[in-house]
């Protein structure tokens, strides 16, 4: 699926939440502490955590490579590849945990910032979290335009797309 990945990129960006490069000299949006620059993914580069860096991992995706293909699991826990498109232009939005402030206001921005958006393009939301939390966090948000994905099993997703935060098998916020 060519540009999904840029996609999530200038999603992030254009909403201004990516916290995946956040620092202390971040500006402020909802409250959270953003980067506005640009971060890079895949081995050689890293995020910053409360100051201190922790390294990605794997290979990151060129502007106009097809994205990789790589299992996760999708809401009923069928493997599903995501090189696999509907043919719709797809937003991907990744996250390191839906149960985070940060994750849950870019993921809210996704749903809510165009409510007609869905309508035009898949919207996808892939973090480490289980299905069942995946799950429940889009019924108390009443989320229903965005699909969830998880990397939990094997963290292929994270990997062939170079945002593997590596030693606390995470993904990276791009």
């Amino acid at each position: 699926m060519r540009n999904a990945f840029v996609a999530s990129l200038a999603l992030a960006s254009l909403l201004g939440v990516g916290a995946g490069v956040a620092s202390a000299a971040g500006e402020e949006v909802q409250g959270i502490k953003v980067n506005k620059e640009s971060g890079a993914a895949g081995d050689g580069n890293s995020i910053l955590m409360k100051g201190s860096p922790l390294p990605l991992r794997g290979h990151a995706v060129k502007v106009g490579e097809p994205l990789p293909a790589a299992m996760v699991t999708g809401a009923n826990l069928a493997p599903v590849n995501m090189a696999d498109g509907s043919g719709k232009v797809r937003i991907i939005s990744v996250v390191p945990s839906v149960d985070t402030p940060t994750c849950e206001a870019q993921t809210h921005l996704l749903s809510e910032k165009d409510s007609k958006l869905a309508n035009q393009v898949e919207m996808v939301t892939v973090s480490m979290d289980l299905p069942f939390a995946q799950q429940r966090f889009a019924k108390e948000a009443k989320i229903k335009n965005v699909t969830f994905y998880s990397d939990y099993k094997t963290g292929e997703f994270g990997m062939n797309n170079g945002l593997m935060i590596e030693p606390l098998h995470l993904l990276d916020a791009p």
